[in-house]
């Protein structure tokens, strides 16, 4: 993987970047749709790659390995061929899912022993497995085994954890420097910061991962709760320290607002399954504000879903068609929701990467987050 830094913006710290992996380019900052089970919910491939066209999109681990199982995956010849993706891939460790599952796990030092959330059956996640698991799924870009803290988290707690994931992650580069790729191509691993919302741990955490020399570094366990303003201080503490000249993906991050704040932080990288998840529920987001389609002001609005006309299927269909079609409990209501958000989306990182190449992002950041902030 290689990374090279096209601009940075004058007026704050985002920049735009290309990441250039045996899957092709990625353009940065980007959003990474989120597949967790091989599938963008609800959205055909087609789609996804004509009407969103992601340079990239994510794969859940955890869930991977539950179903269809890495024996499935390993026939298939891996995830790209298994769902019929041909572009990157990035997966998360699990150590997310694993954070979700408390009352159903216990964390030791060797790993993490965990009861599936589908039957039942008990599991064990070592870095060494986790490792072992990535490799065979075969993501372009594949995350250190961490333990992703709750919040709030107790400081002792907090730092503990930290110093774990530390050693996890020199147990995975161990282990991968043992175990070569198992198809055509080469994974990338990327380290994950952790410390809760303490700045003193997470400086300590950023120098420990910067110093691993990683091709790219992850910033996990945050939007976990905390403030969003918390989650702007660890951000902007955690960039000052990582390397430049390296991607920054900040997991699980979040609302269109989060997106731009943490781009003019440095931040290259985010996922969030928010617009799928909101798309669903009738919540969409546009340049103008967020909008709950299922109201009955959109009843008779025959207008475009974004108030700007910005669109991201292949007809542009009114507030009224689409509140209609949830009213009638029809899926092509949230098929088209999750398209239109998943699009709006990609439109805010790339219109941001737009922004910084010019030099007029932070004038426009500004804008779009004050617009982005109303109810419609």
């Amino acid at each position: 993987m290689e990374f090279t830094l096209v601009q940075k913006d004058l007026g704050s710290k985002a920049r735009a970047g290309e990441i250039t992996t045996d899957h092709g380019k990625i353009q940065t900052p980007i959003f990474m749709p989120v597949g967790t089970v091989a599938s963008v919910k609800g959205v055909h491939q087609r789609e996804l790659r004509d009407d969103i066209n992601p340079d990239i999109i994510l794969g859940n681990t955890y869930h991977l390995y539950l179903r269809p199982g890495t024996g499935i995956l390993e026939k298939a010849g891996g995830l790209h061929k298994f769902m019929g993706w041909d572009r990157n891939i990035l997966t998360d460790s699990g150590g997310y899912q694993v954070y979700s599952l408390s009352a159903n796990r216990k964390i030791k030092e060797e790993g993490v022993k965990f009861k599936s959330h589908i039957d039942g059956s008990y599991h064990f996640f070592s870095p060494e497995s986790v490792m072992e698991i990535q490799r065979t799924i075969g993501a372009d870009i594949i995350m250190a085994f961490d333990e992703c803290t709750p919040y709030p988290c107790d400081y002792n707690y907090a730092k503990r954890s930290m110093h774990m994931t530390h050693r996890w992650l020199d147990r995975c580069i161990t282990h991968l420097n043992k175990v070569p790729e198992k198809y055509d191509y080469k994974q990338t691993l990327f380290p994950i910061v952790q410390g809760s919302t303490y700045t003193d741990l997470r400086k300590q955490s950023a120098e420990y991962i910067a110093n691993a020399g990683a091709l790219g570094n992850a910033i996990g366990g945050l939007s976990v709760g905390e403030p969003a303003e918390e989650m702007y201080a660890m951000t902007d503490v955690v960039c000052e320290i990582l390397p430049e000249d390296k991607p920054r993906y900040l997991m699980g991050v979040g609302t269109p607002i989060n997106i731009l704040e943490n781009i003019a932080l440095g931040v290259d990288m985010f996922d969030c399954v928010m617009p799928t998840r909101n798309a669903r529920n009738g919540m969409l987001f546009t340049s103008q504000g967020t909008i709950n389609i299922k109201n009955k002001k959109w009843e008779d609005d025959f207008s475009p879903i974004d108030p700007a006309g910005i669109t991201f299927v292949d007809t542009e269909y009114s507030k009224a068609y689409l509140r209609h079609l949830f009213a009638a409990n029809e899926y092509l209501g949230k098929q088209i929701a999750t398209i239109h958000n998943l699009g709006f989306y990609l439109w805010l990182t790339r219109t941001a990467r737009e922004k910084i190449v010019e030099g007029t992002f932070t004038e426009w950041k500004n804008r779009m987050v004050k617009q982005m902030d109303n109810r419609l």
